[in-house]
């Protein structure tokens, strides 16, 4: 393959100059290894011929075989389009072209028997063929049986350039002897131990399948590849950055820890809690900085772990700091901590852009003289005037919502990085944490405090409303606060959405006697915090809002939240939505409203959500039908890495064996990352894979092609 790597495509069999150029430009093909590994995104049956009678509902790929009868020409200027009338048996279908209309037009001789290949869509209630492949019937040819289809841009169709292309050029190269030339990338002993089909067998399968058996393990071979050198690359990396980077030894659990434990804890800590705290002080007694995600949902207990490492930090001298994305949110982990620390003589302050000139002096010295043990705030932490005395813990609250370099800013606070313990609510599928937080150790809390009632979660249609109001005037009445979600502040004559601005004017007249609060992304920040306070001092009892409250507000009297449109949000939002409520001791409720007439998937996406309150399920849910580049609330803005055969939402099972498998490789060849750090995960059960200096020299080249211009793993806390 790295052979291939330095073939330029334009040399490549059956490429040539021009279609060099627009795989370029439209597929960033470059080389022979980028063109043998564009591989199709699925595969049609070719040995059978289907007949129009039998088309019915949403048709796959299929082919038909008959005769053009005539042509029209129909439409002016960028309407224009060709539409052939085609005889399939006793049955007539319409074949539109809107592209190269003359060249298709003289290149079809009416009479002579062509297939067509394509997907039947439906038109005016019958189904026609839209730019098919169009080849003449040879009855001597032997009948195709799999066929790949391959992803095209628009631009390459209407240069001629479609799926059939690929396949042609795959063909040529076949018959040319090219994957003779192509070697292995994986280690000979991987190959060898998991009987994976060979790489070059693999390649031509992919494209060329001769059945679903073999194409079925070459797939496996080639989503095992990407999945184990991804797992390989960031397994390295944290491993080199556990050797590299320093941490600061807490070697003792002291007065503060103890006092508090025994003497104030607030409630008894559930076995989640106390699993989670001893990773944790595994983590800080060693001299390797921790670097720990913590997951859980809503209500499960992450601040008081937070609170409660911050006292092992205490106990060693050290100060802790804990940074969250918003002020409200920042004040109220303030409020909670303050009342905690006070009880065993621990000094908070809370740092934020709304903290005045004369108290940051006041705090910029306690923080400097180490008095101050505890600093809470939002990005206002990362000025360069916060100098901390000798921190040792910093935790991060909602931490995708702070960007890599943000993060980093917060090491530099010492000379020797602190511990970095990053919180989330927003439960992440475990096969997507390995890829997206591979580096990072992970905590689950995966237990409610005691008390806790699940949330009531509610499917409602608009007709409905009535029974849902009365519900709603049922909790004012007994002094509860409700939630109100619209997906739009204004309204849109092209979205039929209801709107913030509508629904705050039909609140406050529909609840008169009830103070009424309202927020959105597009008000002022001092406005919003403002509105924002009106309903977590209770004096608003109705908070209007559009989705800005998903994260960070907690009001333990609000029992009710109601989401219009609902249909509009993916699952995991809905769960972030849902863990508004929920937060004190009574019953509360999640009302979903949407009208009657929706998608058979988005019912049953809505009704997952009745279901179910396990943020895990809903995140294994959500991602198994929107995608891993499709989730809210995660960090899936682009994933950090371009898988070609691999679905991490389906394939788990292959995952785990790859980090497995890439797990022993570092294990029984630490010069791999340069470390002589014990991981004796895979060694403890004697199974070892000690690789040849060849394999070795395989692996740093693969890892040097696959990852040259990918970000420094090391870096990411």
């Amino acid at each position: 393959m790295q052979n291939l790597a330095k073939r330029d495509v334009k040399f490549v069999k059956g490429v040539g100059e021009a279609r060099a150029k627009i795989l370029a430009s439209e597929l960033d093909i470059h080389n022979g290894r980028d063109l043998i590994s564009y591989f199709p995104f699925r595969y049609v049956d070719r040995s059978k011929f289907y007949s129009v009678a039998d088309f019915q509902g949403d048709m796959p790929m299929v082919q038909i075989k008959g005769e053009f009868l005539q042509f029209t020409v129909e439409g002016e200027g960028a309407r224009q389009r060709l539409v052939g009338t085609f005889r399939e048996g006793r049955n007539i279908i319409e074949v539109v072209w809107f592209a190269r209309i003359k060249q298709i037009r003289d290149g079809i001789i009416p009479g002579r028997e062509y297939v067509l290949f394509g997907k039947p869509s439906l038109f005016n209630g019958r189904y026609q063929f839209r730019h098919p492949e169009i080849e003449v019937y040879d009855p001597d040819k032997p009948r195709e049986g799999l066929r790949g289809i391959y992803t095209v841009t628009e631009k390459m169709r209407k240069k001629g350039f479609v799926s059939r292309t690929f396949q042609q050029i795959f063909l040529k190269i076949y018959e040319a002897g090219i994957l003779d030339e192509i070697r292995e990338t994986l280690p000979r002993e991987i190959v060898d131990k998991y009987h994976l089909m060979p790489l070059a067998e693999a390649i031509k399968n992919m494209h060329l399948p001769e059945n679903i058996r073999d194409l079925q393990r070459a797939r496996e071979r080639m989503k095992f590849e990407e999945l184990f050198y991804v797992q390989l690359h960031i397994l390295r990396y944290s491993r080199e950055r556990s050797v590299k980077i320093k941490g600061h030894v807490f070697s003792s659990i002291g007065k503060y820890f103890n006092d508090f434990y025994n003497n104030c804890l607030p409630f008894e800590l559930t076995g989640a809690q106390k699993r989670v705290l001893r990773e944790i002080r595994a983590d800080m007694k060693t001299a390797r900085q921790m670097n720990r995600l913590l997951q859980g949902d809503v209500g499960s207990g992450k601040t008081m772990v937070a609170f409660m490492s911050m006292l092992m930090a205490a106990d060693n001298g050290f100060q802790a700091a804990l940074m969250a994305p918003t002020e409200i949110l920042a004040t109220q982990h303030y409020e909670t901590i303050r009342e905690w620390g006070e009880k065993i003589g621990l000094k908070t302050a809370l740092l934020t852009g709304s903290t005045r000139a004369s108290e940051r002096r006041l705090l910029h010295a306690a923080l400097e003289d180490g008095s101050l043990d505890i600093l809470i705030g939002t990005h206002a932490l990362l000025e360069e005037g916060v100098k901390f005395n000798n921190l040792g813990l910093v935790v991060i609250d909602e931490q995708h919502r702070f960007g890599v370099a943000q993060r980093a800013r917060m090491w530099a606070k010492n000379s020797t990085p602190p511990h970095v313990l990053v919180m989330t609510a927003t439960p992440i599928p475990r096969t997507l944490a390995m890829t997206v937080y591979g580096d990072l150790d992970v905590s689950i809390l995966d237990e409610l405090p005691p008390g806790r009632k699940p949330v009531q979660t509610l499917l409602r249609y608009d007709d409905m409303r009535a029974g849902v109001d009365a519900l709603i005037r049922r909790q004012l009445a007994e002094g509860r606060q409700i939630y109100i979600v619209y997906p739009l502040v204004k309204e849109n004559d092209k979205l039929e959405l209801k709107s913030l601005e509508e629904g705050y004017r039909f609140t406050c007249e529909n609840y008169p006697e009830y103070q009424v609060s309202c927020v959105h992304g597009q008000m002022k920040a001092d406005v919003k915090e403002r509105q924002m306070e009106r309903f977590v001092s209770g004096e608003a009892r109705i908070l209007v809002a559009t989705t800005v409250i998903e994260v960070g507000v907690n009001v333990p009297n609000a029992t009710v939240i109601m989401i219009h449109n609902a249909e509009r949000f993916g699952l995991s939002q809905l769960h972030q939505l849902r863990g508004r409520v929920g937060r004190g001791a009574d019953m509360s409720y999640c009302i979903l409203m949407t009208k009657r007439k929706i998608a058979a998937d988005t019912r049953r996406r809505l009704e997952i959500m009745t279901q179910t309150t396990d943020g895990f399920i809903v995140a294994e849910e959500d991602m198994k039908m929107r995608g891993p580049g499709d989730m809210e609330g995660t960090q899936q803005s682009g994933m950090l890495f371009d898988f070609k055969v691999a679905n991490i939402t389906k394939d788990g099972q292959i995952m785990e064996m790859a980090r497995r498998v890439a797990t022993d490789v570092l294990d029984s060849n630490p010069e791999i990352s340069a470390t002589d750090v014990a991981h004796p995960s895979s060694l403890d059960e004697g199974v070892t894979l000690p690789l040849s200096e060849a394999s070795l020299r395989l692996l740093a080249t693969e890892l040097q092609l696959r990852f040259a211009r990918s970000f420094d793993w090391s870096q990411i806390s």
